[in-house]
């Protein structure tokens, strides 16, 4: 099922047992549930583009099967269920041909309605998945040195994929240690400037003084010091692109600067007496709460607006666990080649200790710890021991016994522990347990099933006109 309600809109008058049928379909699903009349279906098509067509047919021709095969023309991906009326001369089989997925006779057994939206709903979700899948395949492929399959990930790269091949201003956000510099090198590497320079500057990491000699370069005898001619990186980035790193450390008379070159396309070399003209694509990254920067005046609004026609957020690690094994597996075998050893994977307890811990260093402090573990690892698995205090400290709270996991637990009883324990943090809310877990919705269904998982119960609700909002469920 997507990530918003199984949108399913009714067309025709529910009669008593419809309603009930409805009622205990809508108990297992999240469902926003609309009605109309037959003449209403285009429109609502149109605005709203239902996942499910509940055809309640009454006998007329306007609700009749040449209808139905008009409304599947325009929804192509809209699974349709008839309940046929009690004198309907159409057998059921040409319902099917003109499209219904399944056809319901009256009178209506209120299970069987239920179980056959069921399957409609479970089509909706394969769907999803599917497409999932094929983005999680296109993704490595197209972005190797970038690791990450979960939803949030998989909804940047194809961010970039659909921004590269313009020259648009690109602003990358997010925490340090979060791949925020990886980015950056698939927007430039995936352009039209991939064979040119793609030039790199932290402003957090240069003194203020040298940030814009560095930038504009100078000529000599410009200062004291300036002894010959020194291209800036505006000119070397000719062609190709400029990565400004940290951009809401650079001094507010530099960001006026870059904001004039940003505009005339043109800037001057400290000491010089002409211009340079300059064609480069620029990408900005930062870790600061804009917001913030621009309330306190650390960010220039009007170098804001310029800067910021893309923005790309990357996500934390922990808003991303689902791509913590691959991480994981990645980065041992990147330090077993490079220290000599030979570990085979993480134990299901360390697992579990790394997938409790709040990563406020996010994946350079996860690529510092399965270094540690490397070298101090006695066996041939990560252990818990084998990571440092910081990490195991926060994965076990105070009282709590230290093994939450016995050491046997398989990576399906952790997998299943961590779905469990976000379904409680968020009260059974799905949506918000899937975006902790770092998860498409469908995905969480999927897991939820295989693992065996049910929703405890809820209070019934009434079928009406209105999307619920998801209650514990």
């Amino acid at each position: 099922m997507p990530d918003a309600p199984l949108r399913l809109l009714a067309v025709g008058a529910p009669d008593s047992g419809i309603r009930i049928g409805l009622d205990r379909f809508q108990e297992r699903h999240v469902v926003e549930l609309r009605m109309a009349d037959a003449d209403g279906v285009e429109a609502a098509a149109e605005a709203w583009a239902p996942d499910v067509l509940l055809v309640i047919g009454s006998g007329r021709a306007a609700d009749g099967p040449e209808a139905l095969r008009t409304w599947r023309q325009r929804l192509p991906e809209t699974d349709a269920v008839v309940v046929r009326p009690l004198e309907d001369a159409v057998r059921a089989a040409e319902w099917l041909r003109v499209g219904a997925f399944a056809v319901v006779n009256r009178p209506v057994e209120a299970d069987e309605l239920a179980e056959e939206l069921d399957r409609a709903a479970e089509r909706v979700r394969l769907r999803a998945e599917n497409r999932q899948l094929r983005r999680q395949l296109e993704a490595p492929q197209r972005f190797p040195a970038i690791i990450g399959q979960s939803k949030k990930m998989l909804e940047l790269l194809e961010l970039v994929a659909a921004v590269a091949g313009s020259d648009a201003n690109i602003l990358v956000l997010g925490e340090n240690g979060t791949g925020k510099e990886l980015i950056a090198n698939a927007v430039h590497a995936q352009s039209a400037r991939a064979p040119g320079p793609f030039i790199k500057i932290n402003c957090a990491a240069l003194p203020k003084e040298l940030i814009e000699a560095e930038l504009f370069g100078y000529r000599r005898g410009a200062f004291t010091g300036a002894f010959t001619d020194k291209a800036g990186l505006l000119a070397m980035a000719e062609g190709g692109s400029l990565l400004l790193d940290e951009i809401g450390e650079m001094p507010s008379y530099l960001q006026a600067k870059l904001l004039r070159v940003l505009q005339e396309r043109e800037f001057r070399p400290i000491g010089s007496d002409r211009s340079v003209r300059v064609d480069f694509r620029l990408i900005c990254a930062t870790n600061v709460d804009v917001e913030a920067a621009l309330r306190e005046g650390r960010l220039r609004e009007d170098l804001y607006f310029r800067i910021n026609t893309i923005t790309a957020r990357v996500p934390a690690l922990r808003e991303r666990l689902e791509d913590l094994p691959p991480l994981c597996q990645h980065f041992l075998a990147l330090y077993n080649a490079r220290h000599g050893r030979q570990l085979r994977g993480v134990s299901p307890t360390a697992y579990h200790r790394l997938m409790q811990h709040r990563w406020p260093g996010n994946v350079r402090e996860l690529e510092n710890v399965i270094e540690r573990g490397v070298l101090v690892a006695r066996g041939q698995e990560l252990q818990p021991d084998d990571l440092p205090e910081t990490v195991t400290a926060a994965a076990a709270p105070a009282g709590a016994s230290p093994d939450l996991l016995p050491a046997t637990a398989t990576l399906a009883e952790i997998e299943r522990m961590a779905i469990l324990q976000a379904l409680q943090r968020t009260n059974w809310n799905k949506q918000d347990a899937a975006q902790q877990l770092g998860l498409y919705r469908p995905t969480l269904y999927s897991k939820m099933k295989k693992h065996g998982i049910t929703s405890p119960p809820r209070p019934r609700r009434r079928v009406g006109t209105e999307a619920p909002t998801e209650s514990p469920a």
